[in-house]
């Protein structure tokens, strides 16, 4: 299957008055289509659940209100990420094999209040469990890895820290969540990371989520030195 060609046509068939931007949205999201493939396939592990992915990203993309994206690429790997844990998670309560939290997606703007409140308390409630049983350090690569698919040489950028270390990380924080432990959550904490995590969902612009967990990575670093 060319993963590529189901997204051509739309633009070519558009009205001439509205084809520039159409064009220009059709562009950025074939451009992204192999990694969002990629995003899709590594949390699924087939073929035919990742090309649905793919495919309902495009849906997403064209019906969304582009004119408030900042960074279309970060915009479109967030909502196959969002959309393929979904998947992931559906499998997960039918057979008991994905774990981690669910972190709904945020793209669709044609929500009422009442879904947009559903969806603000869903992504608290994974948040929370971040906090929870999660270290500074462990949530902050999590976060980047899994739900933004940051490189590992990016993610070391941004939180001063090896690569090798960065993956120590992710291993820790995916059996970190299947503990049972607790930590205690500030509700102030919880409150900024939720908004900011919410921001670069309906954005794309992740610099504000990157600084956030950089200054909370670096804290804990500075407390036990």
């Amino acid at each position: 299957m060319n993963l590529l060609e189901p997204y051509r046509d739309p633009a070519e068939r558009a009205d001439r008055r509205s084809i520039g931007n159409r064009d220009e949205a059709t562009s950025a999201f074939v451009s992204a289509a192999p990694r969002l493939f990629a995003i899709a396939q590594r949390v699924l592990r087939d073929t035919g659940e990742a090309e649905d992915v793919v495919q309902e990203t495009w849906l997403r993309w064209a019906r969304a209100d582009r004119s408030v994206v900042v960074n279309p690429p970060a915009f479109l790997a967030l909502t196959a990420t969002r959309l393929a844990i979904n998947v992931a998670q559906s499998a997960r309560s039918r057979h008991e094999t994905i774990a981690g939290p669910r972190l709904p997606d945020q793209e669709d703007r044609s929500v009422t209040p009442e879904t947009a409140a559903e969806r603000h308390e869903e992504v608290g409630t994974a948040i929370r469990l971040l906090l929870e049983r999660l270290t500074p350090a462990e949530r902050a690569v999590y976060l980047l890895r899994t739900a933004f698919d940051y490189p590992y040489r990016r993610i070391s950028e941004i939180l001063h820290l090896g690569e090798d270390h960065a993956r120590q990380l992710v291993r820790r924080a995916r059996v970190g969540l299947a503990a049972e432990r607790r930590r205690p959550v500030s509700a102030t904490v919880h409150r900024r990371l939720v908004q900011t995590f919410l921001a670069a969902a309906q954005t794309g612009d992740l610099a504000e989520l990157e600084d956030l967990l950089a200054a909370g990575a670096d804290r804990r670093r500075a407390q036990s030195a």
